[in-house]
């Protein structure tokens, strides 16, 4: 049963206004408690109060006002809460958040009805490892890209699967992603596009040397890690292109599956086919 949400938004978006104070009125009037972002807050005159800690604990759905990007950032904020997220597109191309503004209160009503269905999404744990220690932990819902600087010469970097050499890698970089973010920039790199609920990493290479350097998918239960004792050129970390990290030389990079899932809510008559066939334009003359 929802007895809370919490309202989490794209800043610095002109449409965000119009639509905070609407959502929160027909929420609050079905008995709702609402916890908003800073964003979100910001809509109301004097703003509304604001404590993430508190919306995190309490909520039971997170509405997400924004594009993919929020999306990927509200999944990073709140990776342990798990409550089900209903996206409604506010940007751009929207994979994830397919759902648009005139369809977000009749689903709403759905998932206050409890009628609604849960598309659950696995996450990735990156952690970077600097002469023996981890000094950063992250989670991502689409990716964890390893990329050079724009002056950068190619990058060396030895790569292994469940502590099992596979291979050097000589490229631009390396995209490790989930089902989820297929069609993100590993679709860019020529990577394969996943079904969104299967469990398993695509790796795609960017722009590799070797042309025998292909994508290749892997179950969600190996442990790969990326070693970057032969690094000389400046080189990132980088998670959903929204978080990133300069490495040195001798760095380690341990890509896992998450213990998280993010379950995102979806129309019942919404499938990912549709969604395909609309976004990519497939079939169109």
């Amino acid at each position: 049963m929802i007895k809370s949400a919490g309202i989490f938004c794209k800043p610095r978006k002109a449409e965000i206004c119009a639509v905070v104070p609407r959502m929160t009125e027909w929420l609050r009037e079905r008995g709702v408690d609402v916890y908003f972002d800073s964003v979100a807050a910001s809509c109301f005159h004097p703003p509304a109060k604001i404590n993430l800690d508190e919306m995190a604990a309490q909520m039971d759905l997170l509405i997400v006002l924004g594009g993919d990007g929020t999306l990927l950032a509200a999944a990073r904020r709140f990776h342990e809460c798990e409550v089900p997220m209903l996206a409604v597109n506010l940007g751009g191309m929207g994979f994830m958040t397919s759902v648009t503004i005139d369809e977000a209160f009749p689903l709403l009503e759905e998932v206050l009805a409890g009628r609604h269905r849960l598309s659950p999404r696995m996450m990735l744990k990156a952690e970077l490892l600097r002469d023996g220690k981890m000094i950063q932990q992250q989670q991502a819902l689409n990716d964890a890209v390893v990329t050079k600087s724009a002056l950068s010469r190619i990058l060396d970097f030895d790569l292994s699967v469940n502590g099992q050499f596979l291979g050097l890698y000589r490229a631009d970089g390396l995209i490790v992603s989930t089902p989820t973010g297929s069609t993100a920039y590993s679709l860019a790199a020529g990577g394969p596009i996943l079904y969104p609920v299967l469990e398993a990493f695509v790796l795609t290479p960017i722009c590799p040397h070797m042309l025998t350097n292909r994508p290749l998918v892997l179950p969600d239960s190996v442990y790969l890690e990326l070693d970057f004792s032969a690094l000389e050129e400046q080189a990132y970390l980088t998670l959903d292109g929204q978080v990133g990290f300069e490495l040195e030389r001798g760095d380690r990079i341990t890509i896992s599956k998450s213990p998280h899932h993010v379950q995102l809510v979806r129309p019942q008559e919404q499938t990912y086919y549709k969604v395909l066939r609309n976004k990519l334009r497939w079939g169109q003359r």
